[in-house]
C-alpha cells in the first residue's frame, strides 16, 4: 500500500545457478513494504527485501535488504540517511 515504483525500474526476481552446467533458474521473490518509493531506473536484485517507508534513489542498484525508514542510493546501494517523520 502507498508504494510508488517509478518508470524504468527493473525488478529481477530470479537468477541462475552458475555452479551447474545447465544454469538452472532459481526463483527468489522480492518483498516490497508499505510506503516505499523506488525512484526511476533502479535495479532491485533477486531475493531483496525493501522495508516499510524506505526510499530507493534513482538509478540505485539494490542487491541487499533495505532497512525500514531508510534512504539508500548508489551502485551498489548504500545508506544515505534515515527517514524521520515529524
Amino acid at each position: 500500500a502507498n508504494t510508488v515504483i517509478s518508470q524504468k525500474t527493473y525488478l529481477c526476481a530470479s537468477t541462475h545457478d552458475y555452479l551447474k552446467k545447465d544454469f538452472p533458474l532459481i526463483l527468489k521473490p522480492i518483498t516490497i513494504g508499505n510506503g516505499v518509493w523506488i525512484a526511476a531506473d533502479s535495479f532491485i536484485g533477486p531475493g531483496v527485501g525493501i522495508g516499510n517507508n524506505s526510499v530507493i534513489a534513482a538509478r540505485a542498484v539494490v542487491i541487499k535488504n533495505v532497512e525500514k525508514n531508510t534512504i539508500v542510493g548508489g551502485n551498489p546501494a548504500q545508506l544515505i540517511k534515515s527517514r524521520n517523520f515529524e
